[in-house]
């Protein structure tokens, strides 16, 4: 009896005519010269027929007209089918089954009960139908198709748990119906089967997989393959992590543990006769039967495998309660976690998971929440003395939990693991109250809050690179800066997903006058048309809400922004778990108080705040310092060039130049900010010191920066920038002066801020020798000095260009990298 393949169709499989010529057209595509295809009855009709069943018992009438509806749609769908002389047989015999139906059903409601051997005879009819309706089909197609009545072969009897085979008896009724047919294609309704005295009973829920194994144990299949609505198992659930990939293959205990806890994979009862004779079962998708599937089968030999391959895939368990038993007079004595466990199964409580200290001090164990007063009770009674003495001081539990669980063979040869594992929750701020691993090193699972379920298994998802690094993204300002980042972001998003499984999602853009949230992700090709066309106004409690979402492990918001109100939600972003990256100094330079909860939140909650952009745009300042500190030189001074506005002006200073006439025109070019007297008052400037300051472990303020500012006292209170350039010409002699004076001792004017780890912050207006780097830097570039113990005869210098959207957004960009590779991004 070789040569079998056995196919199975679930429910979606057959909900209808056009579902059930795919399936044919399959079943003759498919190779193999005898196929044995196993049938479930069309979707919802077995919940239906227990349905009808449970109306009758409570005497509803409604059952009567509900099994017309169910007749009907199986002759519907057989006059549709145009099956001919068959399909009026066909009909006939539906018909038929209707009015038996309806005897038993009046019997049940006389009865005011459906006894368990009623409900299945009535449970069973849906794949009787199913399965002759299919076998017609093929017949039509000129497939010669034989039918077995599964109940004619397959003996069972009830047992402790589920069903006990009669696989002797089986296997002679199997032989003796396969001697007269000639077809070498057999349909076969699931579900169904006989006890020993012939009465009509089923396999119970999940029967019709079981039916597949059960017929390929007895066929001697070479492969069994399970048809269904997905395209094979998946790493995680699809639901809750899009980025779940199919599994190409499991082994027989991979796909066990994934569904004891409630992955979509075959029930383990329902493997047990492949897993028994080593039958590889393959997960397919009917509605893409051209995709390969997943193959559950023996375990292959496996060389070394890296942590990313360790593990196959991660399922959830959710309505889960964890009780704690704990008590010093527990500790080294026998039989404890006896009456504790047995006293649970007296009452009937299932124990999903246990932990326990090797102090033996507490035992931990996981039941369903709805069990769990009466576990909590249990315990109490079977421990009344013990509690009432003090050996055991508390019995507590814990509502509203759930239990991720990671898996795959590979766990056991590979080391970092469960390091890889409780780092990824730990990154995403989910905190595991218990953990349990077997022996065999297939199963790391952990209890944790219900409403961090979603979060964590994401997390750990995308730890392994089941899915990418996932980072939810809000970007704050759309101006010039905002538009140069979004671009730059969508040039370089593909890459970064492909080669570093970086996947950027950009979920929501702010201004000041609208908002655009996206899901999952806003179209960065159409950002702007998208932002345009947005009617939300701007809600920061909404932008961050949706930024934080429950599904996605990481979150960041980008503020390209120069408002100090956003500065103020800096410290509860953070404690919250939004990391925060900006190129605005309003935070780094303001109020010292403020800045020092900022950075109190991050190492609190271990988010991130980023902000080398706010010191030279894209140039590596901030990061600098922190090497040259983190490796133990001792910073005596910075000084530098920190405006790339006011770089630019002096720059172009020369003879026959007058100042006034170079700010105007570098205004026109868009170089300064709106009013130049921002960029003349050596404010920003300041603020760079102040966070270079902060850096170094300073505790400075801003007043505490002594600027001397390039725009004449006359000219402060002018009401416009227009006005102001309107005067400005009237200072240009002195501001000249001191260009000849500089020229005569062989110098020129910069424009530089001064730190150092002590003493006052200086920004101001300095001449320099022309061999000096300061004078030889190009117009608009930003250069600076850093001198300390180990460059103390040469300054260490970085010089670049240190403003303008380009390298600003660059900046930031490369900040969104760094948080990226802190967060389990290959570097």
């Amino acid at each position: 009896m070789s040569g079998w393949v056995v196919h199975k169709f679930g429910g979606t499989s057959v909900a209808n005519l056009e579902r059930i010529q795919r399936v044919a057209a399959i079943l003759r595509a498919e190779p193999g010269e005898n196929k044995a295809i196993v049938v479930s009855a069309l979707a919802g009709v077995t919940d239906a027929l227990h349905e009808l069943a449970e109306r009758a018992a409570t005497r509803d009438d409604s059952y009567l007209p509900k099994l017309r509806g169910l007749e009907v749609r199986h002759l519907e769908l057989l006059e549709q089918a145009q099956l001919g002389a068959h399909g009026a047989r066909l009909a006939e015999m539906i018909r038929g089954d209707g009015r038996d139906l309806a005897d038993i059903l009046r019997a049940v409601w006389l009865g005011r009960a459906c006894s368990e051997g009623t409900l299945e005879l009535i449970a069973g009819y849906g794949e009787l139908w199913s399965t002759q309706i299919l076998q017609a089909v093929l017949q039509q197609l000129g497939t010669p198709t034989g039918y077995l009545d599964a109940r004619e072969v397959l003996v069972i009897e009830p047992a402790e748990i589920g069903v006990s085979i009669d696989w002797s008896t089986s296997k002679e009724r199997l032989t003796a119906a396969l001697a007269p047919k000639k077809e070498r294609l057999l349909v076969i309704p699931g579900y169904v089967a006989s006890t020993k005295a012939g009465v009509p009973t089923t396999l119970k829920r999940n029967g019709s997989d079981y039916s597949a194994s059960i017929f390929g144990a007895l066929l001697e299949a070479t492969a069994i393959t399970i048809w269904t609505d997905v395209d094979g198992v998946l790493s995680a659930d699809p639901r809750r992590v899009p980025e779940a990939v199919v599994l190409d293959e499991l082994s027989y205990d991979e796909a066990m543990e994934l569904a004891y806890f409630g992955a979509k994979v075959v029930h383990p009862k329902t493997m047990a006769p492949a897993v028994d004779r080593q039958i590889p079962i393959w997960i397919r998708n009917t509605f893409a039967p051209e995709k390969r599937g997943t193959r559950i089968g023996p375990a292959r030999p496996r060389g070394a495998s890296s942590v990313r391959q360790a593990v196959k895939g991660f399922s959830t368990v959710d309505g889960v309660a964890l009780l704690n038993l704990e008590g010093t007079g527990m500790v080294g004595v026998p039989g404890v976690a006896q009456r504790l466990f047995g006293a649970l199964r007296e009452v009937g409580v299932s124990v999903i998971m246990i932990s326990q200290a090797s102090s033996e001090h507490s035992i931990c164990f996981a039941v369903p929440e709805k069990s769990v007063e009466l576990a909590r009770a249990t315990v109490l009674r079977a421990f009344a003395e013990e509690l009432r003495v003090g050996q055991i001081q508390r019995v507590e539990s814990t509502e509203a939990c759930s239990i991720l669980a990671a898996v795959g063979d590979g766990m056991v040869e590979t080391r970092g693991v469960a390091a890889t594992f409780f780092a990824a929750l730990a990154r995403a701020g989910v905190n595991v109250r218990a953990i349990a691993q077997g022996s065999s090193e297939r199963n790391i699972s952990v209890v944790i809050d219900r409403d961090q379920s979603t979060r964590a298994l994401r997390a750990a998802h995308a730890g392994f690179y089941l899915s990418d690094q996932t980072i939810s993204l809000g970007i704050i300002g759309a101006g010039l800066v905002g538009a140069t980042f979004l671009s730059q972001l969508e040039a370089q998003a593909e890459t970064l997903r492909r080669e570093s499984r970086v996947d950027l999602r950009v979920r929501g853009i702010l201004n000041s006058k609208r908002m655009l949230l996206a899901e999952p992700s806003v179209e960065l090709a159409r950002w702007k048309e998208g932002f345009a066309a947005s009617p939300s106004g701007p809600d920061l409690d909404a932008f961050e809400q949706h930024v934080r979402a429950e599904h996605l492990p990481h979150a960041a918001i980008v503020d390209l922004s120069a408002d100090d109100g956003l500065a103020e939600r800096y410290s509860g972003w953070l404690a919250r778990g939004i990391h925060v990256i900006t190129p605005n100094k309003r935070a780094g330079a303001g109020p010292l108080l403020r800045y020092q909860a900022i950075k109190d939140a991050a190492k609190a909650r271990r988010t991130h705040f980023y902000y080398e952009a706010t010191v030279g745009a894209g140039l590596p300042v901030i990061s600098t310092l922190r090497d040259l500190i983190q490796t133990g030189d001792r910073v005596l001074r910075i000084e530098g060039i920190l405006s790339g506005t006011i770089s630019y002006l002096f720059g172009e200073l020369g003879p026959g130049r007058r100042f006034s006439e170079i700010v105007t025109a570098a205004k026109k070019l868009g170089y300064t900010e709106p009013d130049p007297r921002d960029d003349l008052s050596g404010r920003d400037v300041a603020r760079k010191l102040v966070i270079l300051a902060r850096e170094m472990g300073r505790t400075i303020e801003l007043d505490e920066v002594r600027v001397q500012s390039l725009v004449p006292k006359e000219l402060e209170g002018l009401g416009s920038a227009e006005e102001f350039l309107a005067e400005l010409p009237r200072f240009d002699q002195s501001m000249e002066q001191r260009r000849q004076e500089a020229e005569e001792a062989g110098d020129v004017l910069r424009y530089v801020g001064t730190v150092g780890p002590e003493g006052p912050a200086t920004v101001e207006l300095r001449p320099y020798p022309k061999a000096h780097a300061f004078a030889r830097v190009a117009a608009g570039d930003n250069i600076l000095a850093f001198t300390t113990t180990r460059y103390a005869t040469h300054p260490l210098i970085v010089q670049g260009p240190g403003a303008g959207p380009e390298v600003t957004a660059g900046g930031v960009f490369a900040d969104l990298l760094r948080l990226a590779a802190h967060l389990g991004a290959p570097t």
